[in-house]
């Protein structure tokens, strides 16, 4: 994917005003240095302004045409004045600025691809291992008036865990939901789950490097300075496979 692709990809959001603010500002800044963009945008304005968005033009107020005229007139007439004396200056400067601004434009473009496809690797890598489950296992977890649970997809393929948990409030003040493997030996410490605003929280797991198997899970609180290899807090769930 090219740079210039983004910006065709984008002609309907922009003409319908669903881009995001700075995605905005770049395609606005792009419009004007590009034909085939433009006459594309020209032609999805008069296929879309039947929709209710269109918007009637509303006739100027008395004497708004007027005092524009004077304003362009004044302007005109300053310029002419001043002219001789900043056109090598602007010459300069433009050159400068167009130079950076391409480079720059260019660089905000290829940011935003790369994070886009940074996103979507993440979440095609997250689907195969869900799709690969070849066991999925549940669990409810009850806190106070919260009602919610821990899913383990595990993709014996790749050797990974896809862990959802869901349905639980942030974590109390001073501390961190923690999720651990059980192993024969013990447990081993993994990934610290956090949950705002009681969305989900997502990881992708790879298995432990420790000799003997794994045989479960389990989730606990602790207290958010605690890095021990043991858990101190709370037990939510345990999970024996």
């Amino acid at each position: 994917m090219t740079p210039h692709d983004w910006y065709v990809e984008n002609r309907a959001a922009w003409v319908s005003r669903a881009l995001e603010p700075r995605e905005e500002r770049l395609f606005d800044d792009h419009l004007p240095r590009c034909e085939e963009c433009r006459q594309e945008v020209a032609r999805l304005e008069r296929e879309l302004g039947w929709l209710p968005m269109a918007a009637v033009p509303a006739a100027p107020r008395p004497g708004l045409t007027r005092e524009l005229a004077d304003s362009v007139l004044r302007r005109r007439s300053w310029w002419r004045r001043h002219a001789s004396g900043l056109a090598a200056a602007a010459a300069v400067a433009l050159a400068a600025a167009l130079g950076y601004g391409e480079h720059r434009r260019r660089a905000e473009v290829e940011s935003l691809l790369a994070e886009r496809e940074r996103r979507l690797l993440a979440v095609e890598d997250t689907l195969s291992v869900m799709r690969r489950a070849a066991r999925v296992v549940q669990r409810e977890i009850a806190m106070g008036e919260h009602r919610g649970g821990l899913l383990i997809f595990r993709d014996e393929i790749s050797h990974r865990w896809n862990v959802v948990m869901h349905g639980l409030p942030a974590a109390p003040p001073g501390t961190v939901y923690q999720f651990w493997f059980v192993t024969e030996t013990g447990m081993v410490r993994s990934v610290e789950l956090r949950c705002e605003d009681d969305k989900p929280a997502f990881a992708t797991l790879e298995m432990p490097a420790t000799p003997a198997p794994v045989m479960g899970a389990a989730l606990t609180v602790e207290p958010a300075l605690n890095r021990s290899g043991e858990p101190k807090g709370p037990e939510l769930v345990h999970v024996d496979f």
